[in-house]
């Protein structure tokens, strides 16, 4: 998160950053915007899904199994390797969509030790309900 309201002031930047050239300090002041808005973006689509008991990583790994082609199921390491985050974290947050009945955990038909997870109905109709919020909310920031 950014939590800074108030971007630096162009004679703050001047200050700590005297060596570099205008085109660098615009550059700056223009990351540090993207990061506002960002931030902004976040917190408005995690309020978002709080209302609808998702957080932004449950609702990602709904969408990592929904949007892969000819496949109704991947397995947790191939959820992991599309997702930024740590292994008991993944771990936990599955477990968690198996309880609430939005994924399914089975054997695998060819290996017994793995498993595959797959969208529930439950899972892809609350899918259904939230995408068209989520990019909602996108689009008002992007207004």
């Amino acid at each position: 998160m950014f939590f800074l309201k108030e971007l630096p002031t162009e004679v703050m930047l001047d200050k700590y950053t005297s060596d570099l050239t205008n085109g660098e300090k615009n550059s700056i002041i223009e990351a540090l915007r993207i990061m506002r808005q960002a931030s902004l973006l976040i917190r408005s689509i995690e309020t978002y899904f709080s209302v609808h008991d998702l957080s932004q990583l449950r609702f990602l790994i709904l969408i990592v199994i929904d949007r892969e082609p000819n496949r109704s199921s991947l397995y947790p390491h191939e959820i992991a390797s599309r997702l930024d985050v740590s292994r008991p974290v993944l771990t936990r947050t599955l477990k968690s969509l198996i309880e609430d009945g939005l994924l399914t955990s089975s054997n695998d038909e060819t290996d017994k030790r793995a498993k595959k997870i797959t969208l529930t109905k439950k899972g892809v109709t609350c899918l259904s309900k939230v995408i068209p919020g989520y990019f909602n909310e996108i689009n008002k920031l992007m207004e």
